[in-house]
């Protein structure tokens, strides 16, 4: 039988006078790194233009930066938000909310395919994120990492075997408790696995929208239950019934659920008609 895992690993990698590497943020990099390098091969395989994905990685890390900065603030701290705005672009940068982020990653979306959904590149807001799923799934297992690394996110209190002691984290340090953040991490790494074997298997003829839906069903249907097991953010939370990360991922399962649907309702269309694909019933 496992005895407690005592976690102590230290958040910085190493640092040169003011100059600091850290492990979440060589991993939440690396998500990106790797994850363009995925679409890539995606791109040649559908005969895209893989010079797109240049323009597509510049879109990806400014919205999902943005949207996951407003919406830890909007969410967790509107207070802040309201009466300090320039809080979410000065450093030191703390407070990332996925939500926020999937909110800033389809609106970035949106606007990318905006510029692309011609007959000639063919990226719908539904192609591109039905792709970009694949990567985000498997940049959001890095960012979990990442919180394990920094002893954040951390569960609730737990007799079981596999219960990590956050010796770094002084708020909860020496009392076992639930790793959430490798959880998550683990799930989104399997989800990455999932959606990448379907998309090889259908490419092209992939539903539109139907790798968002499975997506959003998995990772925030899965959210739900995971908060149960975690500490709340927030001292508010406290006294809700559900604690904001559950009440955002109703609507974001049920947005999932919307996708799929309609994705096996609505036909993979021509080449030469499918920038009439829209977010339409």
């Amino acid at each position: 039988m496992l005895q407690y895992v005592i976690w102590e690993v230290n958040p910085e990698i190493f640092h040169i006078g003011w100059f600091s590497v850290r492990w979440y943020g060589l991993l939440f990099a690396l998500g990106f790194l790797i994850g363009m390098q995925i679409m890539s091969y995606i791109f040649k395989k559908e005969d895209k233009p893989v010079a797109d994905t240049d323009s597509l990685l510049i879109y990806m890390v400014v919205s999902t930066i943005l949207g996951a900065r407003i919406g830890h603030f909007l969410f967790y701290e509107p207070d802040v938000l309201f009466h300090h705005p320039l809080t979410v672009i000065t450093p030191p940068f703390a407070g990332l909310a996925s939500h926020g982020a999937i909110i800033g990653i389809l609106t970035g979306l949106w606007l990318y395919s905006r510029r692309k959904e011609s007959i000639l590149t063919n990226q719908t807001f539904l192609w591109v994120c039905d792709r970009i799923a694949i990567v985000v799934a498997l940049a959001g297992a890095c960012i979990r990492f990442g919180n394990l690394m920094n002893s954040e996110i951390v569960g609730r209190p737990t007799d079981l075997p596999w219960a990590f002691v956050f010796m770094n984290n002084s708020e909860y340090a020496k009392i076992p408790r639930h790793p959430a953040q490798l959880y998550e991490s683990l799930s989104c790494l399997v989800l990455f696995f999932i959606l990448l074997w379907f998309w090889n298997r259908t490419k092209e003829k992939t539903p539109r929208g139907s790798m968002l839906g499975i997506f959003m069903i998995w990772i925030f249907g899965l959210r739900f239950f995971y908060e149960y097991l975690k500490e709340n953010q927030v001292a508010f939370e406290d006294n809700l019934p559900l604690n904001v990360g559950q009440l955002l991922s109703i609507p974001a399962v049920l947005l999932g659920i919307y996708f799929l649907v309609r994705s096996y309702r609505t036909p993979v269309t021509l080449l030469a008609s499918e920038k009439t694909d829209r977010i339409t019933p």
